[in-house]
């Protein structure tokens, strides 16, 4: 695996946020997914600790339907640095991943320094599910279009921004998918504009 400087084929740094009740397939995936393509992918927290992930899906049981979605606990996910630490201009990208993280995270002062940092240099930044909320509380989707979770849509519109429901929405620095079942439609277009802001 190839996820230091130094290394034959190390092309940068991108940094993942997450908390307590990060979604591991919104995580977990990209994750390995950029470390394959030579990205060291640093996993940044409130905390530099471990944290629980849950597990998110409407149960297909047509007895008990369910109208949101069902969280159940998962893997957990080690950050190795607070967002007080990260220092964004080493960062080549940001990949915003959902669960109900961030409905707390979004209120992180210094996550949000960090996420317009992305959104004013043009960096690539790759949002899914409710990742959407830190975008959002960071004040960088007016005038932009993207995708979300459908239950999520407001946190774009509220913003200014247009929802299009599609699996991917490039818009830019911007790529956006609605949940992790789109996640092999998301990371293409994101790992391109990564290795081309090179």
């Amino acid at each position: 695996m190839v996820e230091y400087p130094g290394l034959p084929g190390y092309r940068g740094k991108v940094l993942l946020p997450i908390g307590d009740g990060t979604e591991v397939m919104d995580t977990l995936y990209p994750l390995f997914r950029l470390r394959e393509e030579g990205f060291e992918v640093v996993v940044a927290g409130p905390k530099a600790r471990l944290y629980h992930g849950v597990l998110h899906e409407i149960p297909p049981e047509p007895g008990v339907p369910w109208d949101i979605t069902r969280e159940q606990p998962a893997y957990h996910v080690r950050a190795t640095i607070a967002f007080a630490e990260v220092k964004p201009e080493e960062y080549a990208g940001l990949f915003l991943s959902g669960g109900r993280a961030p409905e707390y995270l979004r209120y992180d002062s210094h996550l949000l320094a960090v996420t317009r940092h992305f959104f004013e240099t043009a960096k690539p930044v790759a949002m899914v599910c409710h990742g959407v909320e830190i975008a959002a509380a960071a004040g960088c989707l007016k005038g932009r279009t993207g995708t979300t979770v459908a239950k999520c849509a407001l946190d774009i519109t509220a913003f200014g921004g247009s929802y299009v429901d599609a699996p991917v929405v490039v818009d830019g620095n911007l790529v956006s998918a609605r949940t992790w079942h789109d996640n092999a439609s998301l990371m293409p277009p994101f790992i391109r504009l990564l290795k081309n802001a090179r």
